[in-house]
């Protein structure tokens, strides 16, 4: 790091009276990167940076953030975390794998906190969860895949065959699909799996899964999220119900989810920036996973689908 600052509590409190006396100098700098702009994303940036304000770190006060979206181009996410390394910021929030991975292989000495990878140990961001070995740890934004089939049950039980659809290039869809595959005869179903390369292929490769199958299901997958709107519209159309592994993901139109709060999962990613300011060395910050889930349910989308528009505990949204 550039500037080494511990920053205790009673020192924070200080600096929170002293704000208009700080100068660019003093200024911590955070460069975020988002591989891409949809629902979860933003929520992340937007609570972790509320989270940062929160503890008395405020951008254009105390502390510099530089956001840069890759607007989903992987020579993009490249080039801007080779520019975070350029500029010397303090410490680089990597939104989504795609972006983790990019801001891994640009530095191996200035911290990187991750937020929203879903198998940090798969996309070689790390090799022990419990205590990161280099300069990278993060939150992950696993979800249970079971609990999506339960629902599943509970929701459609005339469904027999599941339809998974994934982004070949995002290694945290990857991953989740080959949990699904594994779990599915566990619940007695088959599937049939559709992957594409980008999302021009999305709604093509929708119809001809829900042409086949009776459920579709998609992962935290930042490609198909960042078009959730063409998916649902073929959910709709074909009467098929979609799950997927995000909240926001319903909120933009699938049909249910078992899935974590990506707002709790952006505060925790601004806790642990804030940690690192303070000093604490990434080896002492395990990656987080969120232990809470909740049922998600679209009722304008169960209403054109013929599903059920409840679930009890369920958060209806529309």
């Amino acid at each position: 790091m550039k500037k080494i600052f511990t920053l205790t509590l009673t020192m924070m409190m200080g600096l929170s009276m002293l704000v208009g006396c700080s100068t660019k100098e003093d200024q911590l700098t955070i460069g975020i990167v988002q591989i891409v702009e949809h629902t979860s994303l933003d929520i992340i940036r937007e609570s972790l940076v509320e989270e940062l304000g929160a503890k008395g770190l405020v951008d254009g006060q105390n502390i510099k953030i530089d956001y840069q979206n890759a607007q989903g181009d992987q020579s993009n996410l490249n080039s801007i975390c080779k520019k975070f390394v350029g500029d010397g910021v303090d410490v680089i929030v990597a939104i989504a794998t795609p972006s983790a991975q990019a801001a891994a292989a640009a530095t191996s000495e200035i911290p990187i906190i991750f937020s929203a990878v879903t198998d940090p140990v798969a996309a070689k961001l790390v090799t022990n969860l419990e205590k990161p070995e280099g300069n990278v740890t993060g939150t992950s934004d696993a979800i249970p895949v079971d609990e999506v089939f339960e629902l599943c049950q509970e929701l459609t039980p005339e469904v027999k065959t599941f339809g998974f659809l994934y982004t070949t290039s995002e290694v945290n869809s990857q991953s989740v699909v080959e949990e699904a595959k594994a779990l599915a005869p566990d619940y007695g179903y088959a599937y049939e799996e559709v992957a594409i390369t980008n999302t021009s292929e999305l709604k093509q490769a929708a119809y001809s899964l829900a042409g086949k199958v009776d459920a579709i299901y998609t992962p935290i997958d930042n490609s198909i999220a960042s078009a959730m709107t063409v998916l649902s519209e073929v959910g709709k159309e074909t009467e098929v119900p979609i799950y997927v592994g995000a909240d926001s993901m319903v909120m933009d139109g699938a049909y249910a989810t078992v899935g974590i709060n990506y707002e709790d999962l952006g505060r925790q990613t601004g806790d642990m920036v804030a940690e690192v300011l303070n000093g604490k060395a990434i080896r002492d910050l395990p990656v987080a996973t969120l232990d809470e889930f909740q049922k998600v349910i679209n009722k304008t989308t169960a209403k054109a689908i013929g599903a059920p528009e409840t679930s009890e505990g369920a958060l209806i949204v529309e």
